[in-house]
């Protein structure tokens, strides 16, 4: 279990966080939605730890993750895997070797800086390419590959950390529809397959209702909704955010029954196999 306990964090005089509390049971899938400035991305780094709260806690398993410091810190980031935006990728790179680079907190800095990879971490990234269909393109370098392809290289790379947290920070917000959706076909069968708990910041309210079994709704760096998707309305929307605050056109319709309409078949295999 995660626990987010009074959670702030401030930037000069602007509170990006403001006193949030959560407590997130081990393999939930969570949806954190609201507009840009919401506080959302602040919030997941903090959970890293990529970024330090200015006051707070964040417990998990009975430890106490804001106190880590050193290689106990470097395996929490690790084990609490970061996919970004921005696939943070070498595009220079082949894909490959990429995704063994996630495996930096446990071979260390220099080994795989200079591509020192053992025959384990070669095989857990062919595993993890395989498992998101990706085995053709493991030599190809990683800048010529699709912004859909890059980022499910970024999901294999957190994958090889061998991680029990997931965190995607607006994972499909520079994707066309079809690539959004394979991407968040993967992450959704990854938190099934393996048991994975995942939070992902999402733009759309609709894809937050489709894939994810709770919703948390931020604004002004504070919680303004938590539950299930069925209870986002639009009466709700409206009473949260105010009329088309965060989208005019949300669909009531949509729920997490609806993840496997129109979805891309995905070779997911769990841990361990």
């Amino acid at each position: 279990m995660l626990l987010v306990e009074q959670l702030s964090k401030q930037f000069g005089d602007m509170t990006a966080v403001d006193a949030v509390s959560l407590v997130i049971p081990k393999g939930q899938m969570v949806g954190v939605i609201g507009r840009s400035g919401a506080g959302k991305s602040t919030l997941l780094r903090m959970i890293n730890r990529l970024t330090d709260p200015s006051q707070g806690a964040i417990v998990y398993e009975s430890q106490n993750v804001t106190a880590l410091r050193g290689r106990e810190l470097r395996l929490w980031r690790a084990s609490c895997a970061m996919i970004f935006q921005q696939f943070n990728l070498i595009e220079r790179m082949d894909v490959l070797t990429n995704v063994m680079v996630g495996r930096i907190a446990r071979t260390g800095f220099l080994r795989s800086m200079t591509r020192s990879f053992t025959e384990e971490d070669r095989v857990r990234a062919i595993e993890a390419l395989d498992r998101l269909d990706l085995v053709p393109q493991a030599l190809q370098r990683a800048g010529t590959l699709s912004g859909g392809q890059q980022q499910r290289v970024a999901i294999a790379k957190a994958l090889v950390q061998n991680p029990r947290i997931m965190l995607a920070d607006e994972p499909i917000a520079s994707l066309d529809p079809a690539n959004a959706t394979r991407v968040m076909d993967a992450l959704r069968e990854i938190n099934r397959a393996d048991g994975l708990t995942v939070l992902v910041n999402l733009h759309t309210l609709d894809t937050a209702r489709a894939y994810c079994d709770r919703i948390i709704a931020m604004r002004a760096g504070q919680v303004r909704f938590d539950g299930a998707p069925e209870a986002l309305t639009s009466e709700k929307v409206r009473e949260i955010y105010g009329t088309g605050e965060l989208a005019a056109d949300f669909n009531e319709a949509v729920t997490s029954t609806s993840i496997s309409s129109g979805s891309h078949h995905q070779k997911i295999k769990a841990v361990g196999t």
